[in-house]
């Protein structure tokens, strides 16, 4: 029988019962569904988990009984109204107590007692028994419950400088000009840098198939110092990928270089006949909207391809909408869980394998190219780059044009 139709046959059934009845049947049904079924029985029938156990003993109690005496056992019920009153009853000030503890306008407030300690069931229960209250830390979190409370971690959401309206138009910007791009066959790539992956025989995240009992064995302490960088070229039209991968620092240096090495490797086969490239991308990391080592490196790309850049970045905290992010890093980190990542060829054989049934594929090479950090780009350099700026965000979208001889 499936849950559908055992609790199903738990609710028509339940109400017929008087309330002791009720708990034979509850506590009989767990018995027969085999050890450890109460939380099954109690998710079936909305009764509490200590009126099953109950229930439980009073079946085992009644088979010591003579079947004439079962009658007058089953049928004993106390009066309506009769037990212990639930706890709000007899305590109608706990649910107001409860919520001047845990509502967020008290935050900060120097008078509420839990402003700078954890909210926890038992830190709840411990301040309201100072209080007087006679309360579990169960009975407190029911309670919660029932005034619409849940565990919640913190929502990344409020941006600290842009309105959620400049935000939006960018998205509206990026969305149209790809669409423009596209329909005249120019490329439209989304880049970043994916985490860098420790090199050598240790854990990696994630679980694969073994052999029941043997798991592969690595090194049980992550002391390793060579890392892999990773930077990423997804070509959305396309759905095709491209990494490239290094030991050395994710520079701005290295990031473009990538995107040099994309336009190589599959770029200019794919539209021989296109003069511009538009790329979107976050505005952190190597490639900053606050760069000046991004531009000028773009800046240099561009003369070496005669190519123009056109450049979209997302705003502050919206990373997450970059099409790369689940559009192909996903599905590398889905291929290279875990498995150790005994060295950079390892990486680059699990990349390039790296195939969905939507079409995608990734080429991945080696970089073995050697990058300084801290290179400073001079108020010079960057007054001859042939930029233009967006005059609505302008930080957010540039192109840079190849400069002429």
């Amino acid at each position: 029988m499936s849950t559908e139709n055992l609790k199903e046959f738990v609710q028509l059934v339940g109400p017929t019962l008087n309330e002791r009845q009720n708990r034979i049947f509850l506590g009989s049904l767990s018995k027969l569904l085999g050890s450890r079924c109460n939380t099954l029985v109690q998710n079936l029938s909305g009764a509490d988990r200590k009126t099953i156990i109950k229930g439980k003993s009073e079946a085992e109690e009644l088979k010591q009984l003579p079947k004439e005496e079962w009658p007058d056992f089953i049928n004993y019920v106390r009066e309506s109204g009769a037990g212990r009153k639930s706890v709000t009853e007899s305590n109608p000030k706990l649910k107001e107590a409860i919520k001047t503890l845990v509502e967020p306008h008290t935050l900060g407030n120097p008078e509420t007692p839990l402003t700078w300690t954890t909210k926890s069931l038992r830190n709840l229960q411990s301040e309201l028994v100072k209080q007087g209250f006679k309360v579990s830390h169960a009975t407190v979190g029911n309670i919660l419950v029932g005034l619409g409370y849940s565990l919640q971690q913190n929502l990344k959401y409020i941006s600290a400088t842009e309105s959620p309206e400049d935000r939006d138009w960018q998205f509206k910007r990026i969305r149209y000009f790809a669409e423009f791009f596209m329909a005249y066959n120019d490329p439209v790539v989304s880049v970043d840098a994916k985490k860098k992956e420790l090199i050598g025989n240790y854990k990696n995240q994630g679980a694969e198939y073994c052999p029941k009992g043997q798991p592969t064995k690595v090194l049980d302490h992550d002391f390793g110092t060579v890392k892999a960088a990773q930077y990423g070229v997804y070509d959305c039209g396309a759905n095709k990928g491209f990494v490239s991968v290094g030991s050395s620092a994710d520079t701005a240096s290295f990031a473009v270089n990538s995107i040099g090495l994309w336009w190589e490797h599959m770029g200019k086969e794919m539209y021989p006949d296109s003069n511009r490239i538009m790329i979107t991308a976050d505005c952190g990391g190597s490639n900053s909207y606050r760069s000046r080592l991004w531009k000028s490196e773009l800046q240099q790309l561009a003369n070496k391809i005669g190519r123009e850049f056109w450049v979209f970045h997302y705003p502050p905290g919206t990373s997450k909408w970059n099409k790369i992010e689940h559009r192909m890093f996903c599905y590398m980190s889905k291929n290279t869980r875990g498995r150790p990542l005994y060295s950079i060829e390892t990486i680059i054989n699990l990349i390039a394998n790296c195939k969905t049934s939507q079409g995608l594929s990734i080429k991945c090479v080696q970089d073995k190219n050697i990058y300084t950090k801290g290179i400073k780009v001079s108020d010079e350099t960057m007054n001859e780059l042939n930029i233009r700026y967006s005059k609505w965000h302008g930080e957010w979208f540039y192109i840079i044009k190849p400069q002429s001889k």
